[in-house]
């Protein structure tokens, strides 16, 4: 899922607050500095998408990302994967790209799962 730059902007201050904020605190920690109805504006977008939750805080809303952020990219990395018309020429490609301590993590990740389907019956 492809989130536009105050999107973006909103989901970093989330998930650096997992105890959730009120608009005006998001706003407020934005270096964009927009209006609280913009942010507003923004968060239902975002809740429409599941990424954000809400609930109420007195008079207000506090809203909070309903993952975490490595849930996000993974989920982003996989429905990348499910748009490749070939699959297997995409993700050579993108290793072909990668930094060494990336293939690394792939690597391991890999043998991770590997050894779990082992254990499975």
């Amino acid at each position: 899922m492809r989130l536009g730059n105050l999107e973006r902007s909103i989901m970093e201050v989330l998930w650096e607050h997992p105890a959730g904020l009120l608009a005006q605190e998001i706003a407020d920690r934005l270096p964009s500095e927009p209006a609280v109805t913009t942010v507003l504006t923004v968060l239902v977008r975002l809740t429409h998408k599941g990424l954000v939750t809400r609930e109420q805080a007195g008079r207000a809303h506090r809203y909070l990302a309903t993952g975490g952020k490595d849930s996000f990219v993974a989920e982003t990395m996989r429905a990348a994967l499910d748009e490749a018309g070939n699959v297997s020429a995409a993700v050579n490609r993108f290793v072909g790209t990668v930094s060494p301590e990336i293939a690394a993590a792939l690597r391991a990740a890999l043998e991770e799962r590997r050894d779990d389907g082992k254990a499975s019956p």
